[in-house]
């Protein structure tokens, strides 16, 4: 549960850290757009010392009329003038909020697209380990709920600031000619109601950390009950009415936060704001005494009230203001922790080995994820040559899978070499090891994009050329059913858009084969299980066109189905992430191990 105890501890100190961030805030601003930054901030100095323009105008009009009433020859041109010249910048005033506002929103705008562009391209250069981190993805929610609207709320809380304390200024001048203690007053009454806004701010961010992982359940829950791919077992399975009561129950464990924060924040907040109520209206008392003793005039009077008040309102919004810009950098905070979150630097910028005819090499290769003790791959070594095909067999968790993040380099291994060409795989730039690999895991992304998009997708340099799509569709078997849509390459892919076609398994698998083929100087084709949706007569059709297509490539097979894997050169059967048994088809069933088993009793199935 949140900790409100440590929330107390080193106040003052955490206000002052914290706000740190808030000159990156205002440089993060000025960068998105300096004309608007620099109209918020003029506009912002307008809005702050005409208010008390216009108090002193009011005074001058007031004795004004008092002197025209009693004189017998009364200057009324000179008050009318007055009146005038309080409209005029009464409009002033009113025109610079308007402005502020337009220059506000605009900013909003702009800043909004660029924080989520920069948290978007940072994800471009994390690691896949980040994303298998459940800790960095409360982070990258953190990030993305709150830091793209901090940063403007901040600086506008820092113009409001700004323009505050240039309204405080110009009344305290003008309040000083009353009593240097009026001063006093009107500067500290208002200090108590913001040190509990402070804190309270300061319990709210923790509190929105603590619930970082409920929160993300709630958007997990939201993403099975409402969209197409997980609805069918839902409503097949009648897990609608459970989950929709898990999600009823992390509210309500959130909520009982909630409501005490508010409870608390509210009422000390009240209790606060009675102090500095008591201390406005004994001012006020103070004032009206003071004129009924004839020490000041009407028109003074009148004055001093309305800078207590105004000046009262801008106290308290000040402290808000300072108090609203310790919770943005609270949040703020999330924005750069995961903005600066480390990211291995991959060395490298081989384009090409010292010798192609050495081909893949994985020399006593280990792999450990980060977080468990057990190997994924153990010591594993083998050889794959160019024109040579490898499958890969065993358990589901056997390893298969890792290690072709390992030749992707998108894992670095524990223990061992990786090497392609002669060359250690760590010394190849990443980018040119990676067009070298046409790879299709089992859990191929299914875009929301039109036909030739998804299989462009596959060559990032060709992604619109048509010519790619048709040769790299035909190549993966996919041309004759896209042939037969209405719009062919154009077709709209899945149901997130209007006239969208959602896709058989087997249809979308040829459409991820033929993303394959869209590589077509890659020398190393990887296929994870890729007829896994497929019928058998399917299946082999698409094996033996892929064969035909692979002549002098080293092509890496995963998958079940010993009828598919028994034509390649060598076959490595793995068991915790360690090779063993390995040798072609013959030889393994000669061995009559584990290989040997398995495919007798997956041909016994077909008898």
């Amino acid at each position: 549960m949140f900790d409100e105890k440590d929330s107390s501890a080193g106040f003052a100190t955490r206000i002052l850290g914290v706000l740190g961030y808030s000159r990156r805030a205002l440089t993060l601003v000025w960068t998105t757009s300096r004309t608007l930054t620099f109209t918020l901030a003029i506009l912002t100095l307008v809005a702050g010392i005409f208010p008390a323009v216009i108090a002193y105008i009011g005074q001058l009009i007031v004795d004004g009329v008092l002197d025209a009433m009693s004189s017998t020859t009364p200057d009324r041109a000179r008050v009318l003038w007055l009146v005038a010249l309080e409209a005029i910048v009464v409009i002033a005033v009113a025109a610079s909020q308007r402005g502020i506002s337009a220059s506000q929103s605009l900013l909003r705008a702009l800043l909004g697209q660029r924080v989520n562009v920069m948290i978007l391209e940072k994800a471009l250069t994390l690691q896949l380990s980040h994303f298998e981190d459940s800790e960095f993805y409360d982070k990258l929610t953190q990030a993305r709920r709150e830091a793209s609207s901090r940063p403007l709320s901040l600086v506008n809380r820092t113009f409001a600031l700004v323009q505050n304390a240039i309204s405080l200024i110009s009344y305290a001048v003008l309040l000083f000619t009353f009593s240097p203690w009026a001063v006093v007053i009107l500067l500290f009454a208002g200090l108590p109601s913001f040190f509990a806004e402070a804190k309270f701010s300061g319990d709210a961010f923790r509190l929105f950390r603590w619930r970082s992982p409920e929160t993300r359940m709630q958007m997990y829950l939201e993403t099975v009950i409402a969209r197409e791919d997980g609805v069918k077992e839902v409503k097949l399975f009648q897990l609608g009415p459970r989950l929709l009561q898990r999600y009823r129950d992390i509210f309500e464990k959130l909520f009982v936060e909630d409501r005490r924060l508010t409870l608390r924040r509210d009422g000390w907040g009240f209790v606060f704001g009675l102090l500095s109520t008591t201390a406005f209206y004994g001012a006020y008392v103070w004032v009206v005494s003071t004129a009924i003793n004839g020490e000041i005039s009407l028109g003074a009077m009148t004055m001093y009230l309305v800078l207590f008040r105004q000046g009262q309102s801008a106290v308290a919004a000040s402290l808000s203001a300072i108090s609203g810009m310790y919770e943005d950098n609270l949040y703020l905070s999330n924005l750069y922790d995961y903005l600066e979150q480390p990211v291995l630097t991959r060395g490298g910028d081989a384009k090409k080995g010292p010798d192609p005819s050495r081909g893949i090499e994985f020399r006593n290769v280990s792999f450990t994820y980060p977080g468990s003790n057990a190997r994924a791959v153990d010591n594993v070594s083998f050889q794959i040559r160019p024109g040579e095909s490898l499958a890969l067999v065993g358990e589901n968790g056997s390893g298969k899978t890792t290690l072709i993040k390992l030749l992707t380099r998108l894992y670095e291994p524990t223990k061992g070499c990786l090497m392609l060409d002669g060359l250690e795989l760590h010394k190849w730039d990443v980018e040119a090891l990676r067009q070298r690999i046409g790879v299709i895991f089992q859990d191929f992304g299914r875009y929301q994009f039109t036909v030739g998009e998804n299989i462009g997708a596959g060559d990032v340099r060709y992604i619109d050329d048509e010519k790619r799509w048709a040769k790299a569709a035909e190549a993966g078997m996919a041309a004759p059913f896209i042939a037969d849509m209405p719009d062919g390459y154009q077709t709209q892919l899945g149901r997130w858009f209007k006239g969208g076609r959602e896709l058989s398994g087997g249809q979308w698998q040829r459409i991820a084969l033929s993303r394959v083929f869209m590589r077509s100087d890659a020398d190393i084709l990887v296929l994870d299980e890729p007829t896994a949706a497929m019928d058998a007569a399917s299946e082999a059709a698409i094996f033996d066109h892929f064969r035909s297509q692979s002549h002098n490539k080293m092509t890496i097979l995963i998958s079940h189905r010993f009828s598919t894997v028994r034509a390649a050169d060598q076959i490595i059967v793995l068991h915790d992430g360690a090779i063993v048994e390995q040798g072609s088809h013959e030889s393994l069933l000669e061995l009559d191990g584990q290989y040997a088993h398995l495919f007798k009793l997956q041909a016994k199935g077909y008898q």
